[in-house]
């Protein structure tokens, strides 16, 4: 739990050191590449600052890093031009297994409200409670999201190994 008496720059490399990596993959499976998930997490990091939050817990910490990420990664997706390119070269480089490419390529042609809800689901372990939390809807529309997602990956990924 942080306090607003620590020092802003010990604050952030605490913040970096314990939740980096989780905001780095949130915002990667949300934008596709590198430069705009590293983009998502500073400006995070810069509200973080700006800011300065008080928080109850070290999950309720999580929970608005978490938040703040995925809104910055949703503003980030309405400035891109119609049509993103990603590069699946640079996708298989963060991924666990070569095994798991094809999940991940698949994660990635999902539209990004289902790839979110599986990534905090399946990968951060969110309960359906918390993600509704998190990201401002019902448990019901987090439900039917991750129902909905499955199938769409499901589909994705099938058709990814049929060509």
């Amino acid at each position: 739990m942080r306090t607003t008496s620590a020092r802003p720059a010990d604050c952030i490399e605490d913040v970096m050191e314990t939740y980096g990596t989780m905001l780095f993959r949130l915002c990667f499976v949300s934008l596709g590449n590198a430069d705009d998930a590293e983009d998502a997490v500073q400006e995070t990091l810069i509200k973080y600052v700006q800011k300065q939050p008080v928080f109850e817990s070290a999950e309720h910490e999580k929970a608005w890093l978490i938040a703040v990420a995925t809104n910055k990664c949703r503003d980030l997706l309405r400035f891109r031009t119609r049509h993103p390119v990603t590069d699946i070269e640079e996708i298989k480089e963060y991924q666990a297994e070569p095994a798991d490419s094809g999940i991940l390529e698949a994660l990635m042609t999902l539209p990004e409200k289902f790839r979110t809800v599986l990534t905090l689901f399946y990968v951060e372990e969110y309960s359906v409670k918390e993600i509704a939390d998190i990201i401002g809807k019902t448990t019901s529309a987090v439900k039917m999201r991750l129902q909905k997602g499955r199938v769409l990956l499901g589909e994705a990924y099938r058709k990814e190994y049929r060509e």
